[in-house]
Formats: structure tokens, C-alpha cells, sequence
């Protein structure tokens, strides 16, 4: 039991107080995620990391935070619309320092049209110009990260491509960018916009996988069940991992956080987790 991959967890602030037993007693990765809207953002975002930081007291395990993103698109190409979206991901890494956490979730620009559509132009033009508005996005963000020792790492939620977010990581040629995935969008665009399955999207991302939001869902939406409850083909998503040496956090991340438990138990009485 103790070799198996030892399970984290996504929750809000206001869940870790039920939840410390859980985190602090094998120090399980965790990742916040209070600090996905501007308007705490841009108040008193202090406040909910002091309580952070006091529910974590004597907590060793990898902490991390999901970064803001609701309308924030790293590769837009408006360059007034591009310097607030650096300003939210400047404001998610002063979060990070603060709190002392290592990993900053975003998420990825693609999109299910970009995969029906990039290539419907000469010589590649259209991939060049996402990455070329990215670099101008997250440029100075990039460089911030890697001066406190943050990582992001970019979350599929369109992608249909399981190769592209690492192609995008890999051009920042920086520690700061990685790749994330997570299993539920992956399924929904397996199963909806038929992409690969999710054990393909982790063995394409290879050792540039830092981090995977394990979910459960049918492959038509983005359920957040708990582990067991969709379609999602668990014994080779963990025989996949198993491959890597990158040691990703694997993070559940569910809509009804008392299903956190439950999906602890439905894996290790698989024999796939802890």
C-alpha cells in the first residue's frame, strides 16, 4: 500500500477546515482554489490566505493554487484585453509567494475550432500566431514565476490535440511551464469531439506532466464525479502515470467534495492509489 501514488486533493478554503485531517495527516498535495475570481483578486485576498495558511500549519506536502481563468484567454490577440489577463496571473503568482505554493494552474487557449481550423491556413500561420500571443500574454509572467519557483501548468479544456499544450509549454523553454490534464475534460473531448482517450493525452504529455485534476465523467460533460461514478478507465489512466518519472500531483478535483473519501477508497480498493 505505502508504494502506491499517494492522492491529493482541490478544494476551497472554506472545505480544508473539514478536510485537515485528510491533507496534514500523510501531507498529501493540495491544491486552493479560492483564487480564481478578480474580485477577490483585486480585495482583500490576504485574508483567505492567513486562514489558509493557519489550516495548513505543520502541512509538508506540495501546495498549489488554480491560477484565475474565467474569461481570461492567454492567447488573445487584443493587446489591451492581453495586459489584464497579465495582470490576473501576475496577481495569481503574488498568491503563490505568498502562501509558499509551487504550482499555478491556467488553462490552455486551444480550442475545439482551433483543431478543425489551424491548419486551414498556409505554412502553419495560425499556430505561430497563438504561441506569438501567448509569449506576448505570459512572457513577463513566466519570468516572474521562475524568480519565486512557481510552476504553471497548462490545463486541457478544449484540447483536442493532446500534444499542443506541451508543444506550447516546451516554446516558453522555461521550468515555469508545464503541462496539466485533466481526465474529465479529456473524456469529454474523447467522448464528444472524438479526441483520444485519457490514457493517450498522459502517455503524449510524457514527463512534461506535472500535475492531473482526477475526475470522473461520461464523456459528454464536465462532470467532477467522484472516481467510479462515469466511464473514465481507471487501471490504465494509473498504468499510464506509472510510466512517468515527472512525479505529477494527482489532485481530485470534485464538485461534491464529500466525495473526496469515497474516491480514495474506490482507488485503493483498486489497488491503483492511496
Amino acid at each position: 500500500m505505502p508504494d502506491l501514488p499517494l492522492l491529493g486533493a482541490a478544494m476551497m478554503t472554506r472545505d480544508l477546515a473539514g478536510m485537515q485531517d485528510f491533507i496534514l495527516g500523510e501531507n498529501r498535495d493540495l491544491e486552493i482554489q479560492d483564487f480564481i475570481e478578480a474580485e477577490l483578486l483585486d480585495g482583500d485576498w490576504k485574508s483567505v490566505a492567513d486562514q489558509t495558511r493557519k489550516l495548513l500549519d505543520g502541512h509538508t506536502g506540495r501546495l498549489g493554487i488554480h491560477g484565475p481563468f474565467w474569461g481570461l484567454n492567454i492567447a488573445n490577440p487584443d493587446y489591451d484585453i492581453r495586459a489584464v489577463v497579465t495582470r490576473r496571473f501576475l496577481q495569481g503568482l503574488e498568491v503563490c509567494e505568498y502562501l509558499g505554493a509551487t504550482q499555478m494552474v491556467i488553462h490552455s487557449p486551444y480550442t475545439t475550432w482551433d483543431y478543425n481550423n489551424l491548419d486551414n491556413f498556409p505554412a502553419r500561420g495560425a499556430y505561430d500566431r497563438v504561441l506569438e500571443n501567448c509569449h506576448k500574454t505570459m512572457g513577463e509572467v513566466v519570468h516572474r514565476a521562475e524568480s519565486i519557483g512557481v510552476t504553471m501548468v497548462i490545463e486541457n479544456i478544449e484540447d483536442k490535440d493532446p500534444d499542443i499544450r506541451r508543444i506550447l509549454a516546451d516554446s516558453f523553454n522555461s521550468r515555469a511551464m508545464a503541462v496539466s490534464i485533466d481526465t474529465g475534460h479529456a473524456h469529454y473531448a474523447h467522448g464528444s469531439t472524438g479526441a483520444p482517450p485519457v490514457d493517450y493525452y498522459i502517455r503524449r504529455a510524457g514527463n512534461r506532466l506535472e500535475h492531473i485534476h482526477l475526475q470522473d465523467a461520461d464523456g459528454y460533460a464536465d462532470r467532477h464525479w467522484t472516481i467510479g461514478e462515469g466511464t473514465i478507465r481507471w487501471h490504465e489512466v494509473f498504468r499510464s502515470l506509472a510510466e512517468l518519472t515527472s512525479n505529477p500531483r494527482l489532485i481530485l478535483e470534485l464538485r461534491d467534495k464529500a466525495g473526496i473519501l469515497p474516491a480514495v477508497a474506490y482507488l485503493s480498493n483498486l489497488g491503483l492509489a492511496r
